[in-house]
């Protein structure tokens, strides 16, 4: 259903302009925020967490603006796509560009906060050798469709359902990033139910993300950079690449902790990101737990 409504979206945008589109994404954003009170009441806990004192209506008003936004997502990929209009400005891209000369592969963290697929799709025009692990929902339609508009821009993806991947997978995307590759994912979302998963600190609660960035590093010797892609205006982005870190225990034994202690580190600059950008977090999904 969200295929269809998409396509037809996009159908009357080309005859009447880019105002139907925008208000055809709002009148469906409405629809959900109105008929999925579980998705909603979970977003108004969450703005507690990120706004603690203020009212039901405040809050109420914070998920209103997250739904709102997360339809810029879609006019975006539809501008960049029909039009080309799409641009940027890029914080630490230097970092990312010195290991991908060095050859030894580069590992980008992303996150559920942003626009992450319009960076995707910019950093292969630019000729980077990307592929991209993507957890796909089999109800999902959104995902799926970016899947495909992915791989028909040459990304290479590898796809995992909730019913779980290959161990090949995994040998794939070290393979990948020791012939000098860039492997994409995102860190925030847990893909399937016995996926294994790090505990972290997130605004005071625990929570749990994917483990396999790490194990990615540890195993391939390449490093990971954190990237967010935070949108400045229509078709206007602000990327931004961290240092590169890798994930090299002292010994053995030591593993789990380095594993813990740099997804930490991920998690403390998506907090940061995500006080500064509270309407860009896309994240729809129980994601805390316990206080701590």
């Amino acid at each position: 259903m969200a295929d269809f409504f998409h396509k037809l979206l996009a159908f009357f945008t080309k005859i009447f302009g880019e105002k139907i589109f925008s208000y055809g994404a709002i009148m469906i954003a409405a629809g959900f925020y109105l008929f999925s009170p579980k998705m909603v009441l979970s977003g108004i806990y969450f703005y507690r967490q990120v706004f603690p004192g203020k009212s039901f209506f405040f809050l109420s008003a914070c998920v209103w603006k997250q739904f709102k936004n997360f339809t810029t997502v879609f006019l975006d990929r539809f501008l960049m796509f029909e039009k080309g209009k799409v641009e940027h400005e890029s914080t630490g891209k230097e970092n990312l560009d010195e290991v991908i000369n060095k050859k030894k592969g580069a590992i980008i963290l992303m996150s559920h906060m942003g626009n992450w697929e319009i960076a995707a799709h910019l950093l292969k025009k630019k000729g980077t050798r990307l592929l991209l692990y993507m957890g796909i929902k089999n109800k999902e339609q959104l995902e799926k469709m970016q899947k495909t508009s992915l791989m028909q821009s040459g990304i290479k993806i590898i796809a995992v359902t909730k019913d779980g991947g290959s161990p090949f997978d995994i040998i794939e995307g070290i393979n990948f990033l020791k012939e000098g590759g860039v492997v994409a994912l995102t860190g925030d979302r847990i893909w399937k139910q016995d996926q294994k998963a790090v505990k972290i600190k997130f605004l005071g609660h625990e929570a749990f993300i994917p483990e396999i960035p790490f194990v990615l590093s540890l195993l391939s010797g390449a490093p990971i950079l954190i990237f967010f892609a935070f949108r400045k205006g229509k078709s206007s982005y602000s990327f931004s690449f961290s240092e590169p870190r890798f994930v090299e225990p002292a010994d053995r034994k030591a593993r789990k902790e380095k594993i813990a202690e740099t997804a930490q580190w991920y998690s403390d600059a998506l907090e940061t990101s995500l006080r500064k950008h509270p309407f860009e977090w896309y994240h729809f999904e129980k994601f805390l737990g316990d206080k701590i």
